[in-house]
């Protein structure tokens, strides 16, 4: 992911701290947030600290027959003293890059589920049988 220099938290953001961006194909929805539970920015009452602040980068690949795989990318940038966060350019290219790790960690774990799902001959029916490890074959209970 390139940086945009001129972004504090390196791309533009909306209003409510939402981007959309394309990156090795897929289009990835990332929030910066602070994890106060107000909408006043501001150090804690209680602490005197202010909140971190949360980017994540999230995206999902549907295919055929309702399957879902998704990525998922999680940077927490921590405030510095009583000071609040400095925003952080490189923390929506870390949590984009663990996204899109986290994506292919998920699909090697599918294919490998697949595969021995389809070399065992494994079926819904917790039987063996006919059906090749597809639900609604032709399995046998045992």
């Amino acid at each position: 992911m390139d940086i945009d220099t001129s972004q504090p938290w390196g791309l533009a953001i909306d209003y409510a701290g939402r981007a959309t961006i394309t990156e090795a194909g897929h289009t990835l929805y990332v929030n910066v947030s602070d994890t106060s539970l107000s909408s006043i920015i501001g150090p804690d009452s209680i602490t005197g600290t202010y909140s971190p602040v949360t980017v994540t980068a999230q995206f999902s690949e549907t295919g055929a027959n309702g399957a879902i795989l998704r990525g998922y990318g999680r940077v927490t940038v921590m405030p510095i003293g009583a000071d609040p966060v400095v925003p952080d350019q490189t923390a929506v290219q870390h949590a984009v890059a663990d996204a899109l790790a986290d994506f292919q960690a998920n699909t090697a774990a599918y294919t490998d589920l697949c595969t021995k799902w389809t070399a065992g001959g494994g079926s819904s029916g917790g039987g063996t049988g006919t059906g090749g490890g597809t639900v609604g074959g032709t399995d046998t209970a045992t």
